[in-house]
């Protein structure tokens, strides 16, 4: 277990060094707007990079890999990739509205989430 968390840790320090790489990348390349163009990009590239490594290192016999890569390095780089496998795994298993309702409640309850928490920590400091 301290092995698999050693992996998963030093994966994700390597996938956010990237995230933010990538963000100063996308805006050196595209100039600074109030569109997050750039984790636009890493959940994009990450998502389709999870999907590839899904598949490549269950055929290859290589899923002693996937703390390090999929859930250190990639959870790391985006913030999307993990939610969209997990939707991917319950539309693969024949869950479809189990996949719908998990989009939806993880979107809007996120959000609504971050908002109220906003809200609650302003108040509390004004």
């Amino acid at each position: 277990m301290v092995g698999t968390l050693i992996q998963v840790a030093c994966g994700g320090a390597i996938g956010a060094s990237l995230r933010f790489l990538t963000g100063v990348g996308v805006a050196r390349v595209f100039g600074v707007s109030g569109f997050p163009l750039g984790i636009l990009t890493v959940n994009i590239l990450g998502s389709a990079l999870m999907g590839m490594l899904l598949v490549l290192l269950a055929q290859k016999g290589q899923t002693h890999l996937n703390p390090f890569l999929m859930t250190g390095v990639l959870g790391g780089f985006t913030t999307f990739s993990a939610f969209s496998l997990e939707a991917f795994a319950l539309w693969e298993r024949g869950a479809a509205l189990q996949a719908g309702l998990y989009v939806i409640l993880s979107v809007t309850l996120s959000i609504a989430a971050l908002v109220a928490a906003v809200h609650v920590t302003r108040s509390v400091l004004a």
